[in-house]
């Protein structure tokens, strides 16, 4: 297994990672760790538009190989699918997981025993998937796990609704962001997602990710190491704004962004009611959202 870079977290040492932990609790008791800022007490058993308490909320884990290549290289990808959302996409494809109960609350300890375990399966990081309602009981595992020896790099897997307030306590902990950039249109992230304002906290956020990492950065052997990687789920009829996207990232963050046009969108949860989402998208759509990454200068693709 390749291991190149010192993890973040673990250059920032015991005692700052710890801070970071208390910041990060101290934020469950008005929860602001999203920008829906819904301001309960989740230790005192209030939930929010997440639906989550103050423990961690796993849905399962295991190495994975369907992620984007540099992730997983030849051990696989240490991925903890994590419980709920902050987010409601009414085409979310793990939908049982995210607005589901397929998922079951845990002791932070065996949050930190699992980080260990896929260490030790030979996994290549530590894949934080859907993390963004759980920062707080992820920094508690995570400071548990690296008091343990765990020295793999951390993916911040998000839907890409992140406060900026939250991203910098984690500044100086993730090695890797990879952010959903969902919609270029406020109309449509209401209509899909709930939140009208999810394109302008969305760049916010991915701005801060890259001032916070850079440009993916691999080792000799293509193993992702420090970085930002941007996901697109091209949908149908255009409903994504995949032109608004591309544009944003070229003029905005880098053009040597690491970029993945994703075709997989099939009809799930609520879609089959809502056309065009009620069907999969064309050859067609998805060759024009190509070629405009790369009318905007993106060429480093997945």
């Amino acid at each position: 297994m390749s291991r190149t870079l010192t993890p973040a977290y673990r250059k920032l040492g015991l005692e700052e990672l710890s801070s970071k932990v208390q910041a990060a609790e101290e934020m469950l008791r008005n929860c602001e760790a999203c920008p829906h800022r819904c301001g309960v007490n989740r230790t005192t058993g209030e939930t929010g538009k997440c639906g989550t308490l103050a423990e961690p909320v796993v849905a399962s884990y295991g190495p994975h190989i369907g992620e984007e290549t540099p992730l997983v290289g030849t051990g696989g990808s240490g991925a903890i699918f994590f419980g709920g959302c902050n987010l409601k996409c009414t085409f979310c494809q793990n939908y049982d997981i995210s607005q589901g109960s397929d998922a079951e609350p845990m002791p932070t300890e065996r949050l930190s025993g699992i980080m260990l375990g896929l260490q030790e399966m030979g996994c290549h990081n530590i894949n934080l998937v859907s993390p963004t309602h759980q920062v707080a009981v992820i920094l508690i595992a995570l400071f548990e796990a690296a008091s343990r020896g765990l020295e793999l790099p951390v993916v911040y897997n998000t839907g890409g609704y992140d406060s900026i307030e939250t991203l910098r306590v984690l500044d100086g902990v993730i090695d890797i962001y990879m952010p959903d950039m969902k919609f270029s249109s406020s109309a449509a992230a209401s209509m899909l997602c709930g939140a009208s304002d999810y394109p302008e906290r969305n760049r916010e956020a991915v701005s801060e990710m890259h001032k916070q990492v850079g440009g993916l950065r691999v080792d000799g052997k293509g193993v992702a190491q420090r970085g930002l990687i941007v996901r697109h789920l091209v949908l149908p009829g255009g409903l994504a704004g995949s032109e608004g996207v591309f544009k944003f990232i070229s003029e905005d963050i880098s053009k040597d962004t690491y970029l993945n046009v994703m075709d997989q969108y099939r009809p799930c949860n609520k879609a089959m009611d809502r056309p065009p989402l009620n069907r999969r998208i064309t050859a067609e759509e998805y060759n024009e959202a190509l070629l405009a990454a790369k009318r905007y200068g993106l060429n480093r693709l997945a």
